[in-house]
């Protein structure tokens, strides 16, 4: 887990969003172990307080298990859940000012879908 800190967003925060990533990017799988509380403090100087926050949050979302004395992991649905609700944020706070910057720039949507597919930068995965 590379990770590079901004002064902007707590720690935390950071260290919880890249783990979402690497669920999203496959990297991570339900199942999988997170790195201990202890390992992510020492690899990144972190205070463990920090590690466990950001672990807590995941507990809490339903996205990771932790399993007494043996460690922390992945759980089944995670990363279904996660795109939905990632999709549903995209939708709902991305796209309409995705639109408007079409509309504004007068571009038309059914020329850059093809456009898109045509290069291999979009379409359905």
């Amino acid at each position: 887990m590379s990770i590079g800190w901004h002064d902007n967003t707590p720690i935390y925060r950071q260290l919880k969003a890249r783990v979402v990533e690497m669920i999203l990017d496959g990297t991570l799988k339900a199942g999988d172990a997170l790195p201990s509380v202890r390992q992510i403090a020492a690899d990144y100087q972190l205070n463990p307080i920090t590690v466990t926050r950001a672990y807590q949050e995941l507990v809490e979302e339903d996205l990771v298990e932790k399993k007494r004395g043996i460690g922390m992991f992945i759980s089944e649905g995670a990363t279904e859940k996660l795109f939905a609700r990632e999709r549903d944020r995209f939708v709902r706070d991305e796209w309409p000012a995705v639109v408007g910057r079409i509309r504004r720039l007068g571009l038309d949507l059914a020329e850059l879908l093809t456009s898109a597919t045509a290069s291999g930068t979009g379409g359905a995965e």
